[in-house]
């Protein structure tokens, strides 16, 4: 049997299609290139998000490891109820573009449908940063959260780790260090998470259909750990699937497309966190690609994953 796209994406992939067969081709390796076109991107697909109103948003300041100060965005209704869950959020971009705004919009919806509020972590972006140092930055904003909880009515042992695609990187990393540095964390949501550097042999069967390609993983994937790509020194702190010890680490719900490169390390993660005893929700979702949410929110396949992500929030 061979792969189909959900009839509701075709006409909206063949309309990226036709848009797209003008440009020049992108370089293999070319993170300049590939930043520029994905902050288009990203702006485009924030702009389909329905408005949201009554969403209040803090600026805060982390410091990470080497002493940067790490910008922080926190989402909340406003109200002041008793200590809550939250949520600690790492955008998607391949870990080389993206930014706090082109999130706006998002975790506004996510803040506002679900109730709990969100602090987004500005992290810094390969390749002017490298290896760890992105997960680094995220936990540097976990532990903010931590350190401020009473401030922010925040009861610390609620608090989730939630990252997209590139994001869903640091997100998974996080995870780890928490464990390992004995911070509680509740639950880590990986949406298509990107966790594998090895994941370089194209699939034939879905390439017709790839929104994120083995070109651009290659390309983010460098850009991220240079030389040590694809060698046995990548520390799991900088591509989760590199973990070879999952016991003891928060439970996790993991979403993917059928579609998208990540399918297989997303499910393999899932896999290994259930086999160590890690409670695990895994969804995989058929005939879509690599962020099929955002390029078609008014698709049934989206309503579902949206619908299931604010379901999990909603139960932190």
């Amino acid at each position: 049997m061979s792969y189909t796209l959900d009839p509701q994406l075709v006409p909206i992939l063949a309309a990226q299609a036709e848009q797209a067969a003008g440009l020049p081709a992108r370089e293999r390796g070319d993170w300049r290139a590939m930043r520029e076109a994905g902050n288009l991107g990203q702006a485009a697909m924030a702009a389909m998000v329905p408005p949201v109103t009554g969403i209040k948003t803090t600026t805060y300041f982390a410091t990470a490891r080497d002493g940067t100060r790490i910008e922080l965005r926190w989402y909340t209704t406003g109200e002041k109820p008793a200590p809550g869950p939250a949520v600690l959020y790492a955008h998607g971009g391949g870990m080389v573009l993206g930014d706090l705004d082109a999130y706006d919009t998002l975790l506004s919806w996510y803040v506002a449908q679900s109730g709990v509020p969100f602090l987004s972590v500005g992290y810094r972006l390969a390749p002017e940063a490298t290896g760890t140092m992105l997960a680094e930055d995220v936990f540097a904003g976990l532990t903010w959260l931590v350190e401020h909880a009473h401030e922010v009515g925040v009861d610390a042992t609620r608090i989730a780790v939630m990252g997209d695609s590139g994001g869903g990187a640091p997100a998974a990393a996080t995870a780890i260090l928490a464990r390992d540095r004995q911070v509680p964390l509740a639950r880590q949501i990986l949406v298509y998470p990107m966790l594998d550097d090895r994941n370089q042999t194209p699939d034939p069967a879905r390439e017709p259909f790839l929104t994120w390609t083995y070109d651009s993983n290659y390309t983010a994937w460098n850009a991220v750990l240079g030389d040590a790509l694809g060698t046995a020194t990548v520390s799991p702190i900088a591509a989760p699937a590199r973990l070879h010890d999952f016991t003891g680490l928060a439970p996790a719900y993991i979403d993917t497309g059928d579609l998208d490169i990540f399918r297989d390390e997303d499910i393999s993660y899932a896999a290994r966190l259930a086999a160590a005893g890690v409670p695990v929700e895994l969804h995989v979702h058929l005939g879509v690609p690599h962020g099929w949410d955002r390029i078609a929110p008014q698709s049934q396949a989206a309503r579902r994953a949206f619908a299931d992500r604010i379901r999990t929030l909603a139960a932190l």
